[in-house]
């Protein structure tokens, strides 16, 4: 009786066993991880779409085409990308490391008609692109739109609106005093004495640029 005992708890006690190992090789899970490219250039294929179809559960590579997924052996990865064929891939079930990494190619698909290009244009008709080229006016080139920004208008709005700090109160108090130094010991500079300065006001004025400006 002993005996049988025996027996009966070591068949069960072996049974268990198998049943347990069976159960942890189902839930092995795998990282499975890689690249996907196009068999034809072996360029990466940014974004594709890798499903596994035995459980139901996807997930997109990145802009290299790089993807990682949790797997489990024998599972079976599907790989989609517009204008190529799906394909799949089934894990193998041989594996040892909880780490795989593959590099998956995909066939693309010459049955795939493609549109014509389209250019959209802002017109109805060529009527109105004729009227609209007609009465378009010129843009500035890159010379008069450097006069327009360096013009005196222009320099004195910008001066306007550029507050004062630091560094240009200190610049322009130095400017003052190195003033001072130059004339120290002497009358200050008056150009309405200068006859240089008269000289140039009176050419000026006979040949109208006073006017002019």
């Amino acid at each position: 009786m002993r005996n049988l005992l025996t027996l009966a708890v070591s068949v069960v006690a072996c049974f268990s066993f198998s049943f347990a190992q069976k159960g942890e090789d189902s839930l092995r899970l795998i990282q499975l991880s890689g690249v996907v490219v196009s068999s034809d250039s072996l360029e990466q294929m940014p974004y594709a779409t890798i499903f596994d179809k035995t459980v139901g559960r996807g997930t997109l590579a990145d802009f290299f085409g790089f993807f990682s997924i949790v797997v489990q052996p024998g599972d079976t990865i599907l790989f989609r990308y517009f204008g190529h064929h799906e394909s799949s891939f089934i894990v193998p079930d041989t594996l040892t490391e909880d780490r795989y990494s593959i590099i998956h190619m995909m066939v693309k698909d010459t049955s795939v008609n493609y549109l014509p290009l389209v250019t959209v244009y802002p017109w109805p008709s060529k009527a109105d692109f004729a009227r609209a080229f007609v009465e378009m006016e010129p843009y500035d080139d890159a010379f008069r739109q450097a006069q327009k920004k360096l013009s005196g208008e222009s320099l004195a709005f910008i001066a306007s609106k550029i507050g004062s700090d630091g560094s240009i109160s200190y610049g322009y108090a130095m400017n003052q005093q190195n003033t001072r130094l130059y004339t120290m010991g002497q009358s200050p500079v008056n150009n309405l004495m200068n006859p240089f300065a008269w000289a140039s006001f009176l050419q000026a004025w006979r040949s109208g640029q006073l006017g002019k400006q």
